[in-house]
C-alpha cells in the first residue's frame, strides 16, 4: 500500500491517514521506514499465538473505534489478511465506502489459502470499488455479479513498488559458483506434516547439489520457526535468518536462481525479475505467472518437490524459459489508477492521464 499512500498524498484532493493493524511489529516498523510511511492511527492488535477468533473479535471492535474517531471519506484496504476483511465489514456496518485493493482473486476453494480465500470473497461482497489486478480478476468478480462499473483492471501495487525501488537496490554478493534457492514458507494450510514435507525436499536438494545455497528468511509464527529450525539447522550451504526487510528481501531476490515460495505475493514479485518460482502450494489464486510460464505449482510431497527442483537446476532449456517469461502482474502505474478513481467515484473533477492496463491473461 505504500505506493497508493504516496498517490494519494500527491494529490490536490485527498487528505490521506494510515491506519495499522500492528501485527508483526519489527517487519512493521522495519518496513514503514523504508518506505517513508509514517502511521496516523495503530490498532496494536499483535499477541502472542492468538487464534483466528481472537484476533478477530480484538480488530473489529478496535475498527469500530478508529472509525469513529477518524469518520473518513472512504476506506482503501489491500488483499486478503483478516484485517482487510475486518476493515472491510466495519465499513459496511458504518456506511463509508470502501474499496478492495489487488480484488478477486480466487482458488474456489474456501479453504486453500485459509482463511484467505474468504476473506477476500467477504470483502468483495461489501466493497463499493473494486481494483482488480488482472483481467482474471476482473472476470471472477463479473462472474459473482459484481457490477461492472465498479471494477478497475489497475495492475498490482506490488510491482509499482519493483518498478519504483528495484533497480536502486544491488543484488546480494554472491560466489560465481553458487546457485542461490531463495526459500519463503508460512501459510496456515501447510503447517505441520506439509511443510515438514517440503522443507525436508529442500534439505535433500542441498545435500545433492553442491553448488546450491538455501536462504530462509523464517516467519516469526512459532509453528514455522519449530519445523524449519527442527529440519534444515546447521545445514552446510542452508541460511535461516529473520525476516528480511524489504530492500534487503528485493536483494536477496535478484541474486537468486529460482524461487521456492507459498507466498503470493512473491509469486508476483519474482517474474518481475525474470527468477522462476516454485509454488508450494496445491493451488494458487495467481495463475497468471503459471500461464505465461515463469512460474510452476509444485504442491506440497517430498519427493515432487524434490524432482520439479532437480529438474529446474539441469534442465537449461527448462530454466532459460521461465526466466524469460514476462510479468503479468503490472506496469508500475497501479496506485496512481487506484487514487484516480477515487477521486472520481468522490466527486473530483480527476482527469485520466494514465495508459489502461493490459495484463497477459
Amino acid at each position: 500500500m505504500a505506493p497508493v499512500i504516496h498517490a494519494l498524498r500527491s494529490t490536490q484532493w485527498a487528505e490521506c491517514r494510515v491506519l495499522l493493524s500492528g501485527q508483526h511489529r519489527a517487519l512493521l516498523d522495519q518496513t514503514l521506514e523504508q518506505f517513508g510511511v509514517v502511521a496516523d492511527y495503530d490498532l496494536n492488535l499483535m499477541e502472542p499465538d492468538q487464534t483466528l477468533g481472537r484476533l478477530t473479535g480484538t480488530a473489529f471492535t478496535r475498527f469500530d473505534a478508529a472509525l469513529r474517531e477518524l469518520k473518513p471519506d472512504f476506506v482503501l484496504a489491500q488483499g486478503d489478511t483478516t484485517t482487510a476483511m475486518v476493515a472491510a465489514l466495519s465499513c459496511f456496518y458504518q456506511d463509508i465506502p470502501f474499496g478492495h485493493v489487488e480484488a478477486g482473486l480466487r482458488t474456489g476453494n474456501k479453504r486453500m489459502p485459509f482463511p484467505e480465500e474468504v476473506n477476500r470473497r467477504i470483502a468483495g461482497l461489501v466493497a463499493d470499488l473494486h481494483f482488480a489486478p488482472t483481467q482474471r480478476a476482473v472476470d471472477a468478480l463479473l462472474r459473482e455479479g459484481t457490477p461492472a462499473q465498479t471494477i478497475f483492471l489497475t495492475g498490482n501495487t506490488v510491482i509499482d513498488n519493483l518498478a519504483r525501488y528495484g533497480p536502486q537496490v544491488s543484488p546480494l554478493a554472491l560466489p560465481a559458483t553458487e546457485r542461490l534457492i531463495l526459500l519463503t514458507a508460512h501459510r496456515r494450510e501447510n503447517f505441520g506434516e506439509p511443510m515438514r514435507g517440503a522443507l525436508q525436499a529442500v534439505s535433500d536438494i542441498v545435500k545433492s547439489f553442491p553448488n546450491v545455497r538455501v536462504l530462509f528468511p523464517v516467519h516469526p509464527n512459532p509453528q514455522v520457526k519449530a519445523i524449519a529450525y527442527e529440519i534444515l539447522d546447521g545445514m552446510e550451504h542452508v541460511s535461516l535468518v529473520d525476516p528480511l526487510g524489504y530492500f534487503d528481501f528485493i536483494a536477496a531476490m535478484k541474486a537468486s536462481y529460482l524461487v521456492l515460495t507459498d507466498s503470493g505475493g512473491v509469486q508476483e514479485e519474482a517474474p518481475w525479475f525474470s527468477k522462476p518460482v516454485l509454488v508450494l502450494r496445491e493451488e494458487s489464486e495467481r495463475p497468471e505467472a503459471i500461464e505465461v510460464g515463469a512460474a510452476a505449482l509444485v504442491g506440497l510431497d517430498c519427493s515432487r518437490i524434490r524432482a520439479r527442483l532437480e529438474e529446474l537446476l539441469t534442465d537449461r532449456a527448462l530454466y532459460a524459459t521461465m526466466s524469460q517469461s514476462c510479468s503479468p502482474y503490472g506496469d508500475g502505474l497501479a496506485s496512481q489508477r487506484i487514487a484516480e478513481h477515487v477521486g472520481r467515484y468522490l466527486g473530483h473533477a480527476v482527469e485520466t492521464s494514465l495508459p489502461p492496463f493490459r495484463n497477459l491473461s
